[in-house]
């Protein structure tokens, strides 16, 4: 059990991690895909930092089961509200929220089968 809650929390670690460089060094896509969901471009660090938080978190809870267990909370509210963005606009182009939304719950469910409920 130890195993796969390490490799899936390493692996959204990862994703996020990349992610939020991705936000937080001024990157065209993200700044694009805040124009199509119609949000203002000065939320892009905002939303990146948030990505960073639980890129940090998860891998504090590592160390702390309870930071794990509320960054892939976090985690989880972030990407709903992403893939509810998406759709907003009519876009359907979820399947990367999808992916990185069952990433968070996989660490979520896999940290509290590992540690229990903390």
């Amino acid at each position: 059990m130890f195993a796969a809650y390490l490799t899936v929390t390493i692996l959204g670690a990862l994703f996020n991690g990349a992610a939020a460089v991705t936000y937080l060094i001024g990157h065209e896509y993200p700044k694009t895909q805040a124009d199509m969901k119609g949000l203002p471009r000065k939320w892009v660090p905002f939303l990146g930092a948030l990505l960073a938080a639980g890129t940090v978190g998860l891998l504090a809870g590592l160390a702390v089961p309870l930071l794990g267990t509320l960054a892939a909370c976090g985690l989880i509210l972030y990407f709903i509200g992403a893939i509810i963005a998406h759709l907003r606009v009519g876009s359907r182009n979820i399947v990367g929220g999808i992916v990185f939304l069952a990433t968070a719950v996989a660490v979520l469910i896999l940290g509290v089968a590992h540690h229990g409920a903390v």
